[in-house]
């Protein structure tokens, strides 16, 4: 069987919902889809995952009457990404002569309902509230810098129900898109699932779907080329490789911001730990089989 990487596509190569201007998104996108080509031409087979907060945002503000759950919407950007990711994709493999195909899988990932993210939820979704939808709205709402925002739990991810799903596809040579936006959070009510409204990290998902598909890499791809220390200081430096020791160091120490770079270095920590032979690299698109050489992006190491 080949080796398998999951690679996880930055927010960075995906369009806007309300349009994308200056055709960046489109560039990064075409690094990313160079990235698959060049890692199954190398003899590697590829699980994509995605965020999806715009689109997500997007359709929750189009939906004045709350006729969907959350859940729901997370569901719909799932199909609606995948879709075009999968049409991109399977033109290109054409074009290469490629025998791969795509495979979309809508992703459900169980969540502890006691997680601690559900006692305090922090994670804004959707537009700026009006004063009325403030006071009428059985929501948790907090002020932002734009203004008042429905926020949500953010658990941590325990399960994906579609794994063997996936790890089926990915023995039929496919190349997978899942786990977009994380994955649909749901919940166990007795012996049934049921969808609940948060927002699991995209990255953190990543680093599951790694693990427990004994995945060989993990690649996050995003807008800087590896890891800095110092960021935009005259003391910023760049890593090729992390330990996990300094990893644990510079974090406690404010390196990574929580709201970016924090959750993509402790997905790759945490696979690493998991497998001391997976390949957990931080990349920008476009440098992934140069990092799984080690000549570009960050590779994070057991020691």
């Amino acid at each position: 069987m080949n080796r398998v990487a999951v690679y996880a596509i930055g927010g960075n190569a995906l369009s806007s919902p309300t349009g994308d201007e200056d055709g960046k998104s489109e560039k990064v996108l075409a690094s990313v889809m160079s990235d698959v080509v060049d890692l199954l031409e190398a003899g590697w087979s590829v699980v994509l995952t995605h965020g999806n907060g715009p689109q997500v945002g997007h359709l929750m503000q189009l939906d004045e009457n709350v006729s969907q759950t959350m859940d729901s919407w997370v569901a719909a950007t799932q199909g609606m990404i995948g879709h075009s990711l999968s049409l991109n994709l399977d033109s290109i493999l054409n074009k290469r002569r490629r025998p791969e195909r795509t495979a979309c899988v809508i992703t459900r990932v169980e969540v502890d309902p006691s997680d601690n993210g559900f006692k305090l939820p922090t994670k804004p979704v959707g537009p700026i509230l009006s004063d009325q939808v403030v006071m009428s709205a059985d929501w948790d709402i907090a002020e932002t810098k734009l203004g008042p925002r429905r926020v949500v739990a953010s658990p941590l991810p325990m399960n994906v129900l579609d794994l063997e799903v996936i790890r089926k596809l990915v023995e039929l040579k496919a190349v997978v898109i899942c786990g977009g936006g994380g994955g649909i959070p749901v919940v166990r009510r007795d012996n049934y699932f049921t969808g609940v409204p948060a927002v699991i990290d995209k990255d953190r998902l990543s680093s599951l779907l790694a693990i427990k598909l004994e995945a060989d890499a993990l690649i996050i791809s995003t807008a800087i080329d590896c890891v800095k220390t110092g960021f935009g200081t005259k003391n910023e430096k760049s890593h090729r490789i992390l330990t996990i020791d300094q990893c644990e160091e510079f974090t406690s120490k404010g390196e990574f911001p929580k709201g970016s770079m924090a959750p993509k270095i402790g997905s790759l920590v945490e696979a690493a730990l998991h497998n001391p032979n997976l390949k957990s690299i931080l990349c920008q698109p476009g440098d992934a089989l140069k990092a799984l050489k080690g000549e570009e992006g960050t590779t994070i190491v057991v020691k």
